[in-house]
């Protein structure tokens, strides 16, 4: 069961073909085998796993329709459940929490497991990235299909591209949140493109069973998408560019997305001043976003707080006319390989993903390849404010050309 999507564990508990029971017996079991290496749960339910799964059983054999009867789910910390009552309700079985950073540990570097520090599942002296470290970690090593997490920076997409699985962030505001500053957004890791369109599915209401289908074809007219390797404003290493790169010529090259071209400038319309256009000398670009963010999170680190929601409104005015013009925009996820246990240095991996916290919109980051050192790259698609179908769509189509994509083995750690 461990290799197996969960759209196709919950087809089979729901025709009876296996029961949830044993799907949650053999996780636990690869939990119990692989988990000391990684370190990627804070906690192990073996006996409210158990019941769980054979009150899903039960309801099976009740006649309801579960669209995610019986697989085994990670929940993002010690009190992840708070959150993943729609899971629970579709069928889901939690068997954990997973690790997030502990006490002492700067936030978005590794996260604090049973075991001690959470691991890359493919090097283990990198980190997998955070704050949803041992969601990813545990997807990313094949020990559960689908886990929780939640993004205020970066924090599912981040460690989902250096874990190389895929990581979704909805809209801002689109599901309550406990977060006063409105940045952060829940989010799901998985190892498959409609595993997290299963999810998405269930907490946006649609509760239709979701049954295993081929990759979609790319669509005749195939969406507009621009590329943008640094957001006009980031450093990104060049092997990291590359990657990311090279898959998005890919997915132009089979029709999956049509590049706006990008020679030119990009010509921006004023929102406020429908007759100014701006920024007709230079390709798009945002400002950095690190001064609105830390304003919002951290007040007493920002210098100016003018300045920090002029930024935000600048942003915001560049981002709606750009999806008033293209369907996605495309950027590698972080800026870096995956570093090392010490700690990121000054660069920030959120460089590329945290002005998608300010803005709302909703972004996924997917497997885009390997870089020099074997570590995982992703790549990053952003969708206008509500577009998760779409944005989902393009993903599992992309996932057609550019996977299938595997999880790591242990023996690599």
């Amino acid at each position: 069961m461990s290799a197996r999507s969960a759209v196709s564990i919950a087809s089979a508990v729901r025709a009876g073909t296996v029961r949830a029971v044993d799907v949650t017996t053999d996780a636990l079991d690869r939990i119990e085998r692989l988990d000391r290496a990684l370190s990627a749960f804070a906690e192990v339910w073996d006996e409210r796993a158990l019941e769980c799964a054979r009150e899903v059983d039960a309801r099976i054999d009740a006649g309801e329709h579960l669209p995610l009867a019986g697989v085994p789910i990670g929940v993002k910390g010690r009190h992840g459940l708070r959150t993943a009552g729609p899971l629970l309700a579709a069928g889901c079985v939690p068997v954990g929490a997973t690790s997030v950073p502990g006490p002492g540990t700067p936030w978005q570097t590794w996260g604090a497991g049973r075991y001690g520090r959470t691991v890359n599942p493919w090097r283990r002296d990198r980190t997998p990235g955070g704050s949803s470290a041992g969601s990813a970690a545990a997807v990313g090593a094949g020990l559960v299909p689908l886990a929780t997490g939640n993004d205020g920076a970066g924090s599912v997409r981040i460690p989902a591209a250096w874990c190389g699985v895929v990581g979704l962030k909805v809209t801002n505001g689109r599901f309550p949140t406990t977060d006063p500053t409105g940045l952060m957004a829940p989010g799901v890791l998985t190892r498959r493109v409609a595993d997290a369109a299963a999810y998405w599915g269930v907490m946006a209401g649609d509760t239709r069973p979701r049954t295993p289908e081929p990759a979609i074809p790319p669509e005749p007219a195939a969406p507009t998408a621009l590329w943008s390797p640094d957001l006009g404003f980031a450093s990104p290493d060049p092997e990291v560019v590359a990657v990311a790169h090279a898959a998005t010529v890919r997915l132009a090259e089979a029709g999956v997305v049509r590049l706006v071209d990008t020679e030119h400038p990009f010509r921006l319309v004023d929102t406020e001043h429908p007759l100014r256009l701006v920024d007709t000398e230079h390709p798009f670009r945002l400002e950095d976003p690190a001064p609105a963010w830390l304003a919002l999170r951290s007040p007493e680190a920002d210098p100016s707080p003018t300045a920090a929601v002029h930024i935000r409104a600048v942003n915001d005015r560049r981002l709606a006319a750009l999806f008033d013009r293209t369907r996605l925009l495309l950027t590698p996820t972080a800026p870096t390989p995956p570093h090392g246990h010490e700690g990121p240095g000054d660069r920030y991996s959120t460089a590329l993903t945290w002005a998608f916290n300010l803005s709302g919109h909703p972004a996924i980051s997917i497997p885009a390849g390997f870089g020099p050192d074997g570590c995982p790259v992703g790549l990053h698609l952003v969708a206008a404010h509500g577009r998760e179908a779409s944005l989902l769509a393009v993903a599992e189509a992309a996932e057609g050309v550019l996977g299938p994509w595997t999880p790591a083995t242990c023996t690599r750690i």
